[in-house]
């Protein structure tokens, strides 16, 4: 009997090549660089982020949950707390729960950020878009959520990531790449003009449990200041987003 020594199968080899071309094709697509958008293009855009916000706000809302408690997930992992989980729910609503010190700036750091996290993600997708980087701020977007998804702890909230997530990377792998800026400006605008909205909402909202409470709790400083630094956030958000987005039309 002969011994003949292991040998990788054709099978296993064709498995390692696929993953590297996939891998290269990949990078290929998100390193890639786009053309801007025409000044037409970008007010056909800016209309379509109107519409949704104004005539779908309960999706939009939901994707701006979906920011609000991302932002304070990776501040409150930013901070050294430990985070427990998240909730993203039907009605909107959603819950992050971390565990550390009760008070401090950390802990100020992190419910503060909910209501900025929406404009400060689309003033970081304007940007890049606004740099060519258009797939680069898609998938970036998609690697949050995937994050985001591991900590899920709702089956709703799950699903919601999930189909966000499988959305954006389907269409930032597929579609030819000079739609990747339509799509790119779009969640950009989205993101930005939906900003305001939520705090105008909680502005009036006077329950012990919203952040804006728990913040003039913590800090003795009355609730409609920190409502104040939300909107100063916000808006300027939309109009730095707004700078980079109509370079051409302004």
């Amino acid at each position: 009997m002969s011994l003949r020594p292991n040998r990788p199968s054709a099978q296993a080899g064709n498995r390692h090549t696929g993953g590297v071309e996939f891998l290269s094709q990949w990078w290929q697509r998100v390193s890639a660089m786009d053309a801007p958008l025409t000044t037409l293009a970008s007010w056909v855009v800016l209309g379509v982020a109107v519409a949704l916000v104004v005539l779908a706000w309960p999706l939009t809302r939901t994707v701006v949950t979906i920011c609000h408690e991302a932002g304070h997930a990776v501040i409150a992992v930013l901070v050294g707390r430990k985070l427990a989980g998240i909730r993203v729910h039907s009605d909107t609503s959603g819950l992050t729960v971390s565990r550390g010190r009760p008070r401090g700036p950390g802990m100020v750091l992190m419910l503060f950020a909910g209501y900025a996290s929406a404009s400060v993600i689309g003033v970081g997708v304007a940007w890049l878009a606004w740099a060519g980087r258009s797939a680069a701020a898609l998938w970036l977007i998609v690697v949050l959520l995937a994050l985001m998804l591991l900590r899920m702890r709702n089956v709703y909230g799950a699903l919601v990531v999930l189909a966000t997530g499988v959305v954006l990377a389907l269409a930032s792998w597929f579609a030819p790449a000079p739609v990747l800026p339509w799509l790119a400006h779009t969640v950009a605008w989205t993101l930005l003009l939906a900003g305001p909205r939520p705090v105008i909402e909680v502005a009036g909202n006077r329950s012990p449990g919203t952040d804006g409470a728990q913040l003039a709790r913590l800090t003795h400083l009355p609730r409609v200041l920190w409502v104040l630094a939300w909107l100063l956030v916000t808006v300027g958000a939309l109009l730095v987003g707004g700078w980079l987005l109509l370079p051409l039309a302004l």
